[in-house]
């Protein structure tokens, strides 16, 4: 994954709500899973394997996330083991065909997880991070953000 892309996902995180979480792990998910294509298509199975199990280990910490008190959730466990295998068959075949399986699924389930996020009015999940405010100042075509630090931020000895 490029720095970039991973800055943009820290910055996402810092700010996020717990709907929100949910969506930026569906975004991270589809992220590997596009580079597993990207490398794919350039025959480099080493990193073709590595980007697959990156987007199962994000499954997997969406599989961590699910509240079994639901009955939805057993649903939800079900459709990410499936995903998870499909991933696996992509491995082990070395064919895109699950790969589509498993991002068609994961598509589906984002969607609805988007819609979710929306009526999410929590309060964002980490405290004392730098606030990043974006249209403040424009760029020649380009929105520029900045972030602003409150140096009294951690510890006090």
């Amino acid at each position: 994954m490029e720095n970039s892309l991973k800055q943009e996902f820290t910055r996402r995180l810092s700010q996020c709500n717990r709907g929100q979480m949910i969506v930026i792990m569906y975004d991270i998910a589809f992220a590997y899973i596009d580079e597993a294509k990207k490398a794919h298509e350039n025959n480099d199975y080493e990193a073709y394997t590595q980007a697959i199990k990156r987007a199962q280990a994000t499954i997997d910490k969406l599989m961590n996330a699910l509240d079994f008190k639901y009955e939805i959730s057993r649903e939800l466990h079900k459709l990410y083991v499936f995903a998870k295998n499909a991933l696996a068959k992509a491995i082990y075949q070395n064919r895109l065909d699950g790969i589509e399986e498993a991002e068609k699924i994961l598509k589906r389930l984002y969607t609805s997880f988007c819609e979710a996020a929306k009526t999410d009015t929590s309060g964002p999940l980490m405290r004392n991070t730098q606030q990043v405010y974006a249209g403040m100042t424009y760029g020649k075509n380009t929105l520029n953000e900045s972030c602003y630090s409150d140096y009294n931020r951690g510890f006090f000895a």
